[in-house]
């Protein structure tokens, strides 16, 4: 007697007449002996699960994106008396809630809301943002801790502003040493 080790199956429409089998639907596709010669396992190499765009970030994910921030310069940014939410969140690659959130978190933020209660954010409060972001992602900060970092300092906007000024120094002195 034969041992098979695998039986494919394929189940056909039993409203065809002429393909009906008497087991109702179904037919044997083909036969695996566990005799036959065994041929190397073959390895699936499966596909890592696709990444779900909800719920936390890694930190690895977070540290790169503290340098993706497309605030214009200040000459720019001042041009503008008001920005929507909506281009805040997309200047800083987050979501409007957590802007939200942070609103209601750090008293430096205050928007101007509208009748509608639409938020329009001044340049004073990017500035601000920046600073929070900084905070909170650059240096890794709790909210508890970013809230006691801008009580006891109170220069701490110029600080962050010296600091800004001179990471772009130090990239221009790179682009100059990388071109020569």
């Amino acid at each position: 007697m034969t041992n098979y080790s695998q039986i494919n199956f394929d189940f056909i429409d039993t409203n065809n007449r002429e393909n009906s089998s008497p087991a109702g639907g179904l037919r044997v596709k083909s036969y695996k002996s566990s005799v036959e010669k065994e041929s190397p396992p073959v390895i699936i190499s499966e596909l890592p699960p696709s990444k779900s765009t909800r719920g936390r970030k890694s930190l690895k994910t977070l540290e790169d994106s503290t340098y993706l921030i497309n605030v214009p310069e200040d000459d720019l940014l001042f041009q503008r008396q008001y920005y929507a939410i909506g281009e805040v969140a997309e200047m800083f690659h987050v979501n409007t809630s957590l802007l939200r959130y942070w609103e209601t978190e750090f008293d430096i933020l205050q928007p101007r809301k509208n009748r509608k209660g639409d938020r329009h954010f001044r340049p004073v409060d990017i500035k601000n943002l920046q600073l929070i972001h900084d905070l909170l992602r650059r240096r890794k900060l709790t909210i508890e801790g970013a809230k006691d970092f801008l009580k006891r300092n109170k220069k701490s906007q110029e600080r962050f502003e010296l600091i800004q000024s001179l990471q772009k120094i130090r990239a221009f002195l790179l682009e100059i040493k990388a071109s020569l």
